[in-house]
């Protein structure tokens, strides 16, 4: 005779001969049901290959186990990691983390928190894009949902996780002002709160060890940041237009870009004799000592960022858990000495 088809919960909790509210307790979380019940649900999922459908159980709830997660970009090493360690979080602690990148486009973003509205989320970790996010129907979502804004700062939701830029900043200057020639800073375009930030630091850095500051402006404004240090490494380069032979990069990927324009024009890079430029970056990207040579840099760090971010945003899910959550978590960075610089 053939095994009868299960179709759903209340089916299956027939024929195990338990209630559907006992049913529901040990998919929320097994240990919650006597050991004996919990091996007739187990002997019974087996024999009628029965799985159920989680996302819309999560759905029919009042309050959901959702956690939205939203990034300009998961190519980005910076944002790839920071979600991966988010998702292993938010997962181990019986959450449904839920990915959508908003391309680096404001309309992107919009939909993303759109979609994420219709998911009734227990709470949401937003990396927003910035200069060009729409803050109102940001806050306006925040005020919905408990939110933690990292990396890009904006006052929109309830707390923000992000790397203290006049800290890391203000070690590289120190370093490579102490060891060579004082650094120019070769910017980056203004996607985020970052560059501007980033921007002011080196000033500020280079003014409170007595030198003169020389940003080196990018015009174009994109997330191709690779490229960009490369075309426009060529053209400074070639015009003899950057005004130190140390200069210091907004960002890793601008950096990997100008080493690769310093290579095309045939100058060395690093620190020993012989060698036409000095380059430093920002952030410790993934590939920043494979570099040829291995970049200089400052590192943020990705497991702190993410790991605040989740712990804060369980304490505002919880809310009665009594810990205060600060509205502003600045995290130190490290020093990451290479041959480049």
């Amino acid at each position: 005779m053939e095994e009868k088809k299960i179709r759903n919960m209340d089916e299956l909790a027939t024929v195990i001969g338990i209630s559907r509210p006992t049913l529901s307790k040990y998919f929320n979380d097994p240990t919650k049901v006597r050991s004996a019940t919990r091996e007739r649900i187990e002997a019974a999922l087996d024999q009628y290959d029965y799985r159920p459908n989680m996302f819309a159980m999560n759905q029919n709830r009042r309050s959901t186990r959702n956690i939205g997660i939203v990034v300009p970009t998961i190519a980005d090493p910076f944002f790839s990691e920071v979600v991966r360690h988010v998702e292993m979080r938010c997962t181990a602690a019986g959450y449904w983390p839920i990915v959508i990148p908003s391309h680096g486009a404001t309309e992107q973003e919009l939909a993303a928190l759109d979609t994420l509205r219709t998911l009734k989320l227990a709470g949401a970790v937003i990396a927003p894009l910035g200069e060009t996010s729409d803050v109102e129907r940001l806050r306006q979502f925040a005020d919905e949902t408990p939110t933690v804004l990292f990396d890009s700062y904006l006052d929109v939701g309830q707390t923000f996780v992000g790397n203290d830029n006049f800290n890391s900043i203000g070690l590289m200057v120190d370093y490579l002002c102490r060891t060579g020639q004082p650094p120019c800073f070769l910017d980056m375009p203004a996607v985020n709160l970052n560059a501007s930030e980033r921007r002011d630091a080196y000033t500020a850095s280079m003014e409170r060890l007595g030198h003169e500051p020389y940003v080196v402006p990018i015009s174009r404004s994109n997330w191709n940041f690779e490229e960009l240090g490369y075309e426009e490494g060529v053209r400074l380069i070639s015009n003899r237009e950057f005004p130190s032979g140390t200069v210091l990069c907004a960002n890793d990927r601008m950096a990997i870009g100008l080493l690769a324009a310093a290579y095309s024009k045939g100058l060395r890079v690093g620190r020993g004799s012989g060698c036409a430029m000095r380059i430093a970056g920002h952030d410790d990207h993934p590939l920043a000592r494979f570099t040829c040579p291995p970049l200089t840099t400052v590192a943020q760090d990705y497991t702190a960022i993410a790991e605040r971010s989740v712990e804060s945003l369980f304490a505002l899910i919880d809310g009665n858990s009594g810990a205060a959550v600060p509205a502003i978590q600045k995290l130190e960075a490290r020093l990451i000495i290479r041959d480049s610089a």
